[in-house]
């Protein structure tokens, strides 16, 4: 890993760049270290994610930045009716979710959640777990995943939550980098790995504006739960009818 994250995180493009180059690094080990950074909770809050989806027959659901399939794979298991695809920018995590899926049913495929490649109103159900805080460009993905969205569809994020104030987002920022670093030099000799989170925030909406940005693209706060003090947090939303 030889990118430095505050040289790539400022711009759309370095992003995505940086995206690709450290998921592709982390792809092996990225499951232990979601686990290791949640200290175990990374499952049951994928679960709860989940479980917090509606009751429906036979929906279409896309979870996008899908890593190594695991939410792809609840996604299947709720919806044994569902037509359900699993989309990521990194060949290597594509590459793992496929060989975990047993059930065959999961279409897994390489591509940018920012530009992609489904019809209008196509998806009932649009799910991300630390997806939207590396949109290399947040808006424009919303933007898409209105688009795909059909009126009345749901959208389910899971990801690290921006405090409001100053002061807390300091603390948050020191804590992170501390924690992720360290995870970092475990699994990979590099703490640059998982410490870039910390400077993912940055730019991103704090816990209130978040909720604007939503709106702004017609997805609708149905519910926001706080997780891991705070640090955390499930949205659930829903695309105006």
């Amino acid at each position: 890993m030889t990118l430095c994250a505050e040289d790539h995180l400022g711009t759309s493009d370095g992003k995505r760049q940086f995206n690709a180059v450290h998921f592709a690094e982390s792809a092996p080990r990225y499951d232990v270290a979601t686990r290791g950074l949640s200290l175990g909770q990374d499952g049951s809050w994928k679960r709860a994610l989940i479980a917090g989806l509606p009751e429906m027959r036979a929906p279409v659901c896309l979870d996008v930045a899908c890593g190594t399939g695991d939410v792809a794979r609840l996604l299947a298991s709720r919806y044994p009716d569902g037509e359900i695809h699993g989309l990521d920018l990194t060949p290597a995590m594509i590459e793992i979710a496929r060989r975990r899926d047993e059930s065959g049913r999961i279409q897994f495929a390489v591509g940018d959640m920012g530009r992609l490649d489904f019809p209008d109103a196509s998806a009932d159900l649009i799910t991300g777990s630390y997806a939207i805080r590396n949109a290399p460009d947040l808006d424009s993905t919303l933007a898409e995943f209105a688009r795909v969205l059909r009126p009345g569809g749901c959208a389910a994020f899971l990801d690290f939550s921006k405090p409001a104030g100053c002061f807390r987002q300091a603390i948050q920022s020191h804590l992170l980098r501390l924690w992720g670093g360290f995870w970092g030099l475990v699994l990979h000799g590099n703490p640059r790995i998982h410490g870039y989170i910390s400077s993912s925030l940055r730019d991103f909406p704090d816990e209130e504006e978040i909720l604007r940005v939503f709106a702004r693209h017609h997805l609708h706060a149905g519910m926001t739960r706080p997780l891991f003090f705070g640090m955390m947090r499930l949205h659930f939303l829903h695309k105006e009818s």
